[in-house]
């Protein structure tokens, strides 16, 4: 990853470390995954649960917009969904505060953008070369005009965005087994092989399986049941354990996070790959279910049912077949999709089929915290389609509020280099 995602009701769950999460205890607590008995507390540990409410938006008013058919429904790149051009980006309500944001981390990726083909079919590498040298010297005091400068704004298809969030977790965990530390968080299996099927045959370029050897057979690699049953012993190393399986599960949706340890040092863990299964958000399962009630449709929300059923919720979750494996991660971070860094408030989780990589995009939402310039720098297993963006917001007790009830609707508009609008009109004459 990719940090993978949030969690908000709708994907729950795509993607990165909020406050500590004291350990649960006692009837309400999930069992952790077999062959662990049920582990014991630590003494060091709190004793009183804490659960940080999603935090209540500041309602706001989406700009509406542009005119434009709607995206056909066999669209599978941004480029085949329809490009209009957006509102003047000087018309935007940028603030200040996001310009610079936006800026920094812009100047961050942008050379990643001229190296990597562009899935959407909007850009060009070099498209990206101007402003990728004026950002390296531009003030910050001046982020808006450099915006304003180098970029215009374009909508796909009826431009309708939806937008989670998400953020990077920090949960109590060992580096060693102990009691009350005893859910193993496996880094990759040595039996794991990724397949680029595209090797076999130029129909299939582009896609991959993972998967393993069995006898003379390649079948699916084990899913989140049997692994939890002790499959991957002596297949996978063990790089740490975790004191709570509902938290590494929701950890693992995030895709990184932070482990304090007993001594209270911290150890930094990021995505270094999952078993090939496909991802199934628990909270639409939830709620189609019946299992959530009126404002329980969040992170805070779900963590709390499957914690009062632990029966249950070990079943749900194992629903959920998807299961990431990780690595110990050094230096700056969390990582993002593109290797580099991504930052709260600012960094986005998209699919790249429709945003490139590296590009900003402004997010008119019907609330303020989710308003204002973003930078794509992530993607995650629930986000994809157009106009579909999982915010990043950080670590610590205010981005676990924000990110565990972000659910917000609105407008996107996508900010390419000047010029690219007219070369793709000139390409394919776009429909009023």
């Amino acid at each position: 990853m990719r940090l993978w995602g949030a969690v908000a009701l709708a994907a729950l769950l795509s993607a990165c470390s909020g406050g500590i999460v004291p350990p649960e205890a006692g009837p309400g607590r999930a069992p952790a995954p077999a062959p662990a008995r049920e582990p014991s507390r630590p003494s060091s540990l709190p004793e009183t649960p804490v659960h940080l409410p999603a935090r209540q938006p500041t309602p706001a008013t989406p700009l509406a917009a542009m005119p434009a058919l709607a995206a056909p429904a066999s669209a599978a790149t941004a480029a085949a969904s329809g490009v209009v051009a957006g509102p003047a980006l000087s018309t935007l309500p940028m603030t200040q505060e996001s310009a610079e944001r936006a800026l920094t981390a812009y100047r961050l990726s942008c050379s990643a953008l001229q190296r990597r083909t562009d899935a959407t079919g909007l850009t060009q590498g070099a498209d990206w070369a101007e402003s990728c040298r004026a950002a390296a010297t531009w003030p910050a005091r001046d982020a808006r005009a450099f915006f304003v400068r180098y970029f215009e704004t374009v909508q796909i298809g009826d431009g309708k965005a939806f937008a989670t969030g998400y953020y990077e977790p920090e949960i109590h965990g060992c580096r060693e087994r102990r009691p009350g530390c005893e859910v193993p968080i496996y880094g990759i299996p040595s039996d794991l092989i990724d397949v680029d099927l595209g090797l076999f045959s130029d129909d299939l370029k582009g896609k991959k399986i993972r998967g393993r050897v069995e006898g003379k057979n390649f079948v699916p690699y084990y899913d989140r049941t049997a692994i939890e049953e002790g499959r991957l012993q002596g297949r996978a190393p063990v790089i740490a354990y975790a004191n709570d399986p509902v938290e590494i599960f929701f950890l693992q949706v995030q895709g990184s996070g932070r482990l304090r340890l007993p001594d209270g040092g911290v150890m930094r863990i990021g995505y270094a790959g999952q078993n090939g299964r496909d991802y199934t958000g628990i909270g639409k399962l939830m709620r189609d279910r019946g299992l959530l009630g009126p404002g329980q449709a969040s992170m805070q929300g779900i963590m709390g049912y499957l914690r009062e059923h632990p029966e249950e919720g070990r079943a749900i979750m194992r629903e959920n077949k998807s299961f990431v494996f990780f690595k110990e991660l050094t230096g700056a971070g969390p990582l993002g999709a593109m290797g580099l860094p991504v930052t709260g408030w600012t960094s986005a989780a998209v699919d790249p089929k429709f945003v490139p990589l590296g590009a900003p995009a402004f997010l008119s939402m019907d609330r303020t915290d989710a308003t204002g310039l973003w930078v794509a720098q992530d993607t995650g297993g629930a986000i994809k389609g157009a106009n579909r963006f999982d915010t990043f917001w950080g670590a610590g007790d205010d981005a676990r509020a924000i990110a565990g009830g972000m659910s917000a609707r609105g407008t996107a508009w996508l900010l390419l280099p000047k010029g690219v609008l007219a070369r793709l009109t000139a390409a394919t004459p776009i429909a009023p």
